[in-house]
């Protein structure tokens, strides 16, 4: 059977489907945990997730049984200090296979802005001080949390050396050498919560998400807090295709086909204050032809009254590329066969979704 992932605010749910639809798998794990992070590897089959306990901090483990029984890991933490100001580890927002190659390895973005290497499955984990130590961090701040966080890290499967991170508020983050030295991407992302003179300046840039094709990773697509953007470069610079979006640019999720790079989805809503879907219909928004032009897509999602917003982990396509999930903050769950064409609602009584990820 297939499996699909629900990372929620109480607990980490699994749904199945045998081709006759979707239904949930067992009871939930970390039942009442907010789940902020979770991956399966393809590479050995572990599953990781991250939990964000609030009071109680942050807690990671690790599955090598499909979910049945669980390990708890160390959890990344940054160097001890008595400085009253001092960096702590407040939630991992981002874990992602360090590399085919390189078996073992993982990276962890964090809030409040560390990316953290793990060569053990997670057993033990380094602060990538060569990041932490960019001078253009001074610029970098908090969008929706209080401090600035590592939310997106793509690794180039034809070479793990190349890494990319989207950062809110920090922008794009490029390194060649698995993470010894850095470079600023996002040129040509733009930012109209900044003074006019500092709107296209890449350091302070709130790239809500970033991912590319395993076709060619070079095809990077950005939602980003002021519209949609995608890069031809790795990353190094973008063009905007919001004037083509409807009936909004702004979101917080994107989802790239893996075999067709110009190929993407995004969830649109209302910005700001709102951030519900705009006029109260929910829908998914498609790119065929590099933005050039968007789909509105709709069938079998609420066209009124809808108050779901999608999350930045909330919308996947699976490795088909005609599979996709969505997961909305009022515990609402659908799927899609058709690439997005039609959806069928698997559960509305879940709680509020923050992550996806078929197996």
């Amino acid at each position: 059977m297939d499996r699909l992932w629900v990372g929620t605010r109480k607990g980490l749910f699994r749904f199945v489907t045998d081709g006759k639809g979707w239904r949930q798998d067992g009871s939930p794990a970390f039942l009442a945990a907010p789940v902020s992070q979770l991956l399966e590897d393809k590479r050995d089959g572990a599953i990781y997730v991250a939990l964000n306990h609030g009071h109680f901090g942050c807690k990671l483990h690790r599955s090598d049984d499909s979910g049945q029984n669980w390990t708890e890991l160390p959890c990344p933490a940054y160097p001890a200090s008595d400085a009253p100001d001092a960096p702590a580890l407040e939630m991992i927002w981002a874990l992602t296979p360090a590399g085919a190659d390189r078996p073992g390895g993982l990276w962890a973005g964090t809030l409040p802005g560390g990316l953290f290497h793990s060569a053990d499955r997670g057993e033990s984990w380094r602060l990538v001080e060569s990041l932490w130590d960019v001078p253009q961090r001074a610029k970098w701040f908090g969008g929706g949390y209080d401090h600035p966080g590592i939310h997106s890290i793509l690794v180039d499967p034809r070479k793990s050396d190349r890494i990319v991170l989207g950062v809110s508020c920090g922008g794009v983050w490029l390194s060649e050498d698995g993470g010894a030295t850095w470079q600023q991407g996002g040129h040509g992302l733009r930012a109209d919560f900044l003074p006019p003179d500092q709107a296209t300046d890449p350091t302070s840039q709130d790239p809500h998400l970033i991912a590319h094709s395993a076709a060619d990773p070079d095809r990077i697509w950005c939602q980003h807090h002021c519209g949609i953007f995608s890069s031809k470069d790795g990353g190094r610079t973008f063009a905007e295709h919001s004037a083509n979006a409807r009936p909004s640019a702004f979101g917080f999720a994107v989802a790239v086909h893996p075999a067709r790079p110009d190929h993407a989805w995004f969830a649109p809503g209302v910005k700001d204050e709102c951030r519900v879907p705009v006029d109260g219909r929910l829908v998914v928004t498609r790119t065929t032809d590099g933005g050039a032009t968007f789909d509105v897509l709709w069938a079998g999602l609420p066209q009124e009254n809808a108050y779901d917003l999608i999350y930045r982990h909330a919308l996947v396509v699976d490795d088909s590329g005609e599979r996709l999930a969505i997961g909305s903050t009022t515990g609402n769950l659908w799927t899609s066969a058709d690439g997005g064409e039609s959806w069928s609602l698997v559960s509305a009584n879940l709680p509020p979704i923050a992550q996806l990820a078929f197996a």
